[in-house]
């Protein structure tokens, strides 16, 4: 069998499977853990860490925001908070999920097509970086409240600069048929309006054109653009003080090559250098490549269901808990948390959910029986986040690794606690 994903932090030993020193099995056993449930390493976490940390400390006008979209959990966020990250967010509740674990605010960006009245206040008042700006009608509404609220609004001006970042439709942000950012042919003249407005402050340029990003070209084509219009701007008189790259970059889910970060900050380094534009701060809002291959999700097989077309493995979770795949179509990793000697047959894993597009992964060769446990490769990011209670079905418990250690992150909701704020009339 292939090694897991995050070998050598998830890996079989005897037959059985491990994050870190732990056997998830007897973990489930002696601990009384049930199924289903995330399990993270944290050594994971720290390999995924080590290549931004090396590029803060290398280029040191570099900011590394966390995109706490793609996990919010407290105990990840503390984590990145703890290593030095900033962070990026796109609603009012994950910044005060980040002034809950004592971020510091001023390397808080709020991104996001549709930031609410009350979410603007709140950033400006708790003292944020910066707001990446995605529409003259928010530019407007931010230097109205700002000036309503006797603050000075930092803004940084997103725009669209129509690249194709070669990965799915849906996580596709910088085409100019995308909602996102301010179509590039009007960025110029946004940002003089900007200027003439006495409650902002422009400090950036920002440009984020997609996620699961496998190759660099389609961010210097990006980084091309943007630098000329930061040449157009100089020449208008408006000096920016940060060019934030976005996130996006991508990583292994069964083959593919990860974004080589590390070549991306230096070729961008070059380019910057070359413009004359080298002591501009520059930021990346990793998100996916921080956590996804950090954490498995672990159920149980309910039911082997075998037909004259299709045999499926019936798991005691699904897309309530794991949308990706339902949602694109995306590969995740299938892994026995005890393996099997004998045949194998091919089978489709699914869940209990009433949808047949309720499904974790297709094709794949298992030896298998009802009562085994199975573990999902790569939840870490863009799991739980996207977790609902579809069927009633209340949201899972995570766990992190360390070492020998195990910590309880999130507990599971109680099925009651799914109807606690609904009343009956």
């Amino acid at each position: 069998m292939q090694s897991p994903i995050s070998f050598p932090h998830i890996h079989y030993k005897n037959g059985f499977l491990y994050v870190e020193n732990l056997s998830v099995s007897e973990t489930i056993s002696k601990k009384n853990v049930q199924t289903p449930f995330v399990l993270y390493s944290k050594a994971a976490l720290d390999e995924a860490w080590s290549a931004y940390g090396s590029i803060a400390k290398n280029y040191p006008n570099t900011l590394i925001c966390y995109a706490v979209k793609a996990n919010s959990n407290l105990a990840i966020l503390q984590y990145f908070a703890r290593a030095g990250s900033g962070f990026d967010i796109v609603s009012g509740g994950e910044l005060l999920r980040c002034l809950e674990i004592g971020a510091d605010p001023k390397k808080i960006i709020f991104s996001g097509v549709g930031k609410q009245d009350w979410e603007i206040k709140l950033a400006l008042e708790s003292g944020i970086k910066c707001f990446n700006v995605e529409s003259e009608s928010e530019l407007e509404r931010i230097a109205t409240i700002g000036r309503e609220a006797g603050i000075k609004a930092k803004v940084s001006i997103r725009v669209n600069p129509d690249i194709d970042a070669r990965t799915h439709p849906y996580i596709s942000t910088g085409l100019k048929e995308n909602k996102f950012g301010i179509e590039f042919s009007r960025a110029l003249d946004i940002f003089k309006r900007a200027a003439t407005l006495d409650s902002l402050e422009i400090v950036g340029i920002d440009c984020h054109i997609g996620s699961q990003i496998l190759e660099t070209e389609p961010y210097l084509d990006a980084v091309d653009r943007v630098i000329d219009l930061i040449k157009a701007l100089v020449q208008a008189g408006i000096e920016l003080k940060h060019i934030d790259i976005g996130g996006g970059f991508g990583i292994r889910y069964l083959d593919e090559k990860p974004l080589d970060i590390i070549y991306l900050r230096q070729a961008l380094d070059s380019k910057l250098r070359e413009a004359e534009l080298g002591d501009m701060q520059v930021i990346m809002e990793p998100g996916r490549s921080l956590v996804a291959n950090s954490a498995i999700l672990v159920a149980s097989v309910i039911v082997i269901k075998k037909t004259e077309f299709k045999n499926f493995v019936i798991l005691n979770a699904g897309m309530n808990d794991l949308i990706r795949p339902s949602l694109y179509e995306a590969f995740h990793g299938v892994l026995p948390v005890i393996e099997r000697d004998g045949d194998t047959d091919t089978y489709d894993i699914v869940g209990p959910i009433c949808e047949t597009g309720d499904w974790l992964a297709k094709d794949r060769n298992l030896s298998i029986q009802e009562g085994d446990l199975i573990a999902i490769e790569s939840v870490g990011a863009y799991g739980t986040t996207m977790a609902s209670n579809y069927n009633s079905r209340p949201f899972l418990a995570e766990y992190m690794v360390d070492g020998s250690e195990l910590y309880q992150i999130r507990k599971a909701q109680n099925i009651k606690d799914i109807w606690s704020l609904e009343q009956t009339i």
